[in-house]
């Protein structure tokens, strides 16, 4: 199926190289820009996802995969977030068996396979989109864009944005995807390919893209989107179909409107296959999700629980626009865009319009280019450009269903591929009206050196929390979750004091922030400050009534307070909203345990046996006072009592180490 096509590289100033030498630099510089974070650790989001989910342990049948969601819950349950990659979770769970374990390494050097065998794959998919699909007389396809196709995938290889998907291991689901995506769209090429018999398209492959696709959504849900692009390249492409010429005949009901193409060529039967697949894959996908859509709440996405539509709309705005400036600047990243890290904008007033006023402005300009140029050539790559830039995004929009996150760098992955192929087009007419082309490829060739840079030192932040977390610091002040993960990892390394500090401004910037509030009265509960951290843990469970945690450390502070009835309360209303609690259980005990001890001693004070069991149980619950003065009462009671004088005297050993330790 010939295509003459227009070509790039005739005013593009760029290397010309063979197309594997050309995949072979691209995938290069891919791992070059990731490479360090091979032996990065487990972040963020990685310890739901892969140490706590018991999907990938050998234990757990292989079949309970395709009735849990990507964090290993029940997708009936209507906690579930819905997240339904049961292929992305598999490749973990090979990961987990070939390491033995929970060692990262192997999980992220897969990832970095991924990102290059997609850049690769990129140089074939840009000289198609570039350069036109066009097949020689042996049925080889032709690069007719060698240069251009080499740019643009050299662009999509080191773009920064990438950084979360190729070093964080959770990104896997959208590496897979775009690697299935892609494959899914290049089969729908070769479907296009005139054979022998003369035959303008193969059924086979046309039936392989869908399968291809549907094996993209099982990654990830973006992966749908590949059959909806794929009808916009058969029409645009193949079809030579223009939009702006059709709709006109439509409205004035033309008799030549079958001359359009649109019943020639079978596209009109091929579209319904793809929208048989794609209907039959919504159908399943809904079916297996059970229980409607996931239930978020509002410091997810805040926009999303806005009363006023204009409130909803503006926002949701605002919202592509830093997308797209992640794109064109992706200089300011951060692990998580919520929670008060950007703030809603309620009125017109807000000079932050103009940022979204910027991103129709060009959007609505390169929307009447592809739709009303009469270069077709023109028209063509435009509007292919914009497919690949907004239908992939489409998921994430909340346009059909609300989602989870403000803004996400992960879901740019596949977009991506559209801003690289504009930002090309745009450099070859930069290119054809200077007359300093060297000085343009020089400068191009310094913005992909810039981003490698920029991706070494983005890969290398996500190596650890520690410094994923404090980057994020200077990107999103007013992000409370990121104060909160900055303390938390603080308060896990033992340094209690400055975690502490980050908990209070959680709190500050959330003031509803129930974890934060939770662990920062965790902490004031070890310290004894017993009053805050029991009003802290009463505010929380005021604001989320079924926060188990919180009860239960609610009551260990009621039980530090001795207030024994009202801990016990609070330790039956955590078991009651989480049925499988083994410590709020164990708790539960200790508490009608010295219950016990303390009424056999006020019946008889006298008994040293008493005395020496509850100083045995406040020895194990940490309270050492308490148990040096039960200890010391039980050896006065009777100095010969079995045990009693061991532990005493370990118990005295442990707190002179405590007060060096003080006085150091």
């Amino acid at each position: 199926m010939a295509q003459s096509e227009f070509n790039l590289d005739h005013e593009i100033s760029w290397f010309v190289l063979p197309s594997y030498w050309a995949k072979i630099i691209v995938g290069l510089i891919s791992c070059m820009c990731f490479a360090n974070s091979y032996d990065g650790d487990f972040v963020f989001d990685d310890s739901e996802a892969i140490i706590n989910n018991k999907d990938l342990r050998a234990e757990t049948p292989l079949g309970d995969l395709w009735h849990h969601d990507f964090w290993g819950g029940k997708l009936s349950s209507n906690t579930s977030h819905k997240s339904y990659r049961p292929l992305t979770v598999l490749t973990f769970r090979i990961n987990y068996l070939f390491a033995g374990g929970f060692h990262p390494v192997g999980f992220h050097v897969i990832n970095i396979i991924l990102h290059c065998a997609i850049s690769v794959l990129m140089v074939d998919v840009f000289s198609i989109l570039l350069g036109g699909l066009q097949y020689s007389s042996k049925g080889r396809r032709l690069n007719l864009a060698p240069k251009a196709s080499l740019l643009a995938a050299s662009l999509f290889a080191v773009h920064p944005v990438h950084t979360e998907c190729v070093a964080g291991i959770v990104g896997r689901a959208d590496l897979l995807c775009a690697l299935f995506f892609l494959l899914s769209f290049l089969g729908y090429c070769k479907a296009l390919r005139e054979n022998k018999e003369g035959n303008h398209f193969s059924i086979l492959w046309v039936l392989a893209s869908v399968l291809l696709g549907a094996i993209a959504l099982l990654c990830k849900e973006q992966g749908i989107t590949v059959l909806g692009l794929n009808a916009v390249f058969d029409a645009l492409v193949i079809n030579k179909l223009n939009i702006v010429e059709l709709i006109q005949k439509v409205l004035r009901k033309d008799k030549s409107l079958e001359n359009v193409g649109l019943f020639k060529k079978g596209l009109l039967f091929r579209i319904t296959l793809l929208l048989s697949g794609g209907a039959t894959m919504l159908c399943l996908r809904w079916r297996i999700m059970g229980t409607g859509p996931p239930a978020f709440t509002e410091v997810d996405n805040p926009a999303s629980f806005a009363d006023s539509l204009f409130v909803r709309a503006i926002n949701y705005n605002y919202y592509y626009s830093l997308n797209a400036w992640l794109l064109l600047c992706p200089w300011w990243l951060c692990f998580d865009w919520s929670m008060g890290c950007i703030p809603l904008i309620k009125s017109v007033s807000d000079w932050r319009i103009i940022a979204l006023a910027a991103l129709w402005f060009c959007l609505i300009a390169l929307i009447c280019q592809a739709l009303c140029s009469q270069d077709s050539h023109k028209r063509r790559i435009l509007t292919l450009g914009l497919g690949f830039l907004i239908i992939p995004f489409l998921p994430a929009s909340n346009l059909f269903f609300r989602v989870g996150f403000v803004v996400a760098e992960r879901v740019i992955y596949l977009p991506s591929i559209g801003y690289c192929m504009l930002l090309t087009y745009g450099f070859s007419l930069l290119s054809k009206q200077t007359k300093k082309k060297k000085m343009l490829a020089a400068t191009v060739l310094g913005i992909l050196l810039i981003n490698v840079l920029r991706c070494v030192i983005r890969s290398n932040q996500w190596r650890s929390e520690e410094q994923l977390f404090r980057s994020a610091l200077s990107v999103c002040p007013l992000n409370a979750k990121v104060h909160y993960n900055v303390g938390k990892n603080l308060a896990d390394k033992g340094n209690q004091t400055a975690a502490i500090k980050y908990y209070r401004e959680a709190v500050r910037l959330n003031p509803k922030y129930v974890h934060a509030m939770n662990n920062l009265g965790n902490i004031l509960k070890e310290r004894n400050e017993l009053q805050e951290a029991e009003g802290l843990l009463s505010l929380a469970v005021q604001i989320q009534p079924d926060f188990a945690a919180a009860w239960m450390n609610l009551g260990i502070v009621q039980n530090s307070l001795r207030r024994f009835e009202e801990a016990e309360q609070s330790y039956w209303t955590a078991i009651k909203h989480r049925k499988k609690y083994p410590d709020c259980y164990y708790n539960l005990g200790r508490l009608e345990s010295e219950a016990l001890f303390l009424k056999a001693i006020k019946a008889n004070p006298n008994a040293a046996s008493y005395h020496g069991n509850l100083a045995v149980l406040y020895h194990r619950w940490g309270n050492l006072d308490l148990a040096k003065k039960h200890y010391e009462v039980s050896l006065k009671l009777d100095p010969a009592a079995p045990g009693t004088k061991e532990n005493y005297s370990l118990l005295k050993r442990k707190l002179e180490q405590l007060q060096k330790k003080g006085d150091a």
